[in-house]
């Protein structure tokens, strides 16, 4: 078995069952900030199938997001029934949710991509490998040109995650 699809197998399986040290890492990941910049990605192997490359100018972030539907706020004026309700789902999936939140934090930075690393008890986390937009090893690169000249890519919906919640997929 090659090294990645070994990575692979290996991640999938502390996953699935649920091995200390995944419980470990995501007990540590549940005491830090919402969106954090972190030096190297948690599953290499599916980081770099979406892009990712070990250069300078290619961050990556950690994501926490709330898992379950959004509440909405009681409505007011008149009796419509169809107004009544408390808890909606929501369109974007929390995985656009996430690349939007990261690149607020980085403003600096364009989103190439997500993936899910885990969740707990009502959080689930992504982490989004960003592009930084001024530096000369990312803006030459062919492969990340188009990407960091698009202004705005989590936010209008171009990531893969995004794409979905416009009805591409």
């Amino acid at each position: 078995m090659s090294m990645y699809k070994n990575i692979k197998a290996t991640f999938r399986e502390e996953y699935r069952t649920r091995s200390e040290e995944y419980r470990a890492r995501l007990t540590q990941w549940n005491k830090e900030p919402p969106v954090k910049g972190i030096e190297r990605p948690t599953n290499i192997a599916r980081a770099r199938e979406l892009g990712y490359k070990a250069k300078q100018g290619v961050l990556v972030a950690r994501v926490s997001i709330k898992k379950g539907r959004r509440k909405r706020p009681q409505h007011g004026g008149g009796r419509k029934p169809s107004k009544s309700g408390r808890f909606f789902s929501r369109t974007k999936s929390l995985q656009a949710i996430a690349e939007e939140r990261a690149n607020r934090k980085f403003s600096n930075c364009e989103v190439l991509n997500s993936y899910f690393v885990g969740e707990i008890g009502n959080k689930k986390f992504y982490e989004v490998l960003l592009l930084e937009k001024d530096k000369p090893s990312v803006y030459n690169d062919p492969n990340y040109k188009g990407i960091v000249s698009q202004k705005g890519r989590a936010q209008r919906g171009l990531t893969r995650a995004g794409k979905k919640y416009r009805g591409f997929e």
